[in-house]
């Protein structure tokens, strides 16, 4: 397996991970994020690949984000067919790395509905309740 920065090339490949992987409007969510990290930075948007019978396959996409000097995994996925194989946590490390270079303050986790399942396996990483910035609802404003 190899874990590194995304690509250009990477993202039918990666879009189509997110397909098979996240819910219809978690992978909305998340196809709208990748676009602005990359603008951004696309350096902490990492991708694992394996190769299998001559062929590369992206297998893990992870987005991470910086704001306020704090290091945020943004979000996680491993296509169903590659989970449980260590693919997520190379994920996990290879950002750490990229927030450790660059010397953010707080390595957090951006928890909304579609990440609470997960927080679990990231406690196992090492990142408990402190770690976990929930997002907030954003209210409607009504006026009479």
């Amino acid at each position: 397996m190899n874990v590194r920065s995304f690509r250009l090339s990477d993202y039918m490949p990666a879009t189509e991970l997110l397909k098979a992987s996240l819910s219809e409007e978690c992978c909305e969510k998340t196809l709208a994020a990748l676009a602005r990290q990359l603008k951004l930075e696309g350096e902490l948007v990492v991708v694992a690949e394996l190769e299998e019978d001559s062929e590369v396959k992206i297998v893990g996409v992870a987005i991470g984000t910086i704001d306020s000097n704090n290091g945020y995994y943004y979000r996680l996925a491993v296509h169903p067919d590659y989970r449980s194989q260590g693919i997520g946590k190379a994920l996990v490390q290879k950002l750490e790395q990229k927030f450790q270079q660059r010397q953010v303050r707080n390595i957090m986790i951006a928890a909304d509905e579609h990440t609470e399942v997960v927080l679990p396996w990231f406690e196992q990483l090492g990142y408990g309740a402190q770690h976990v910035l929930r997002s907030l609802k954003k209210l409607r404003i009504v006026t009479g």
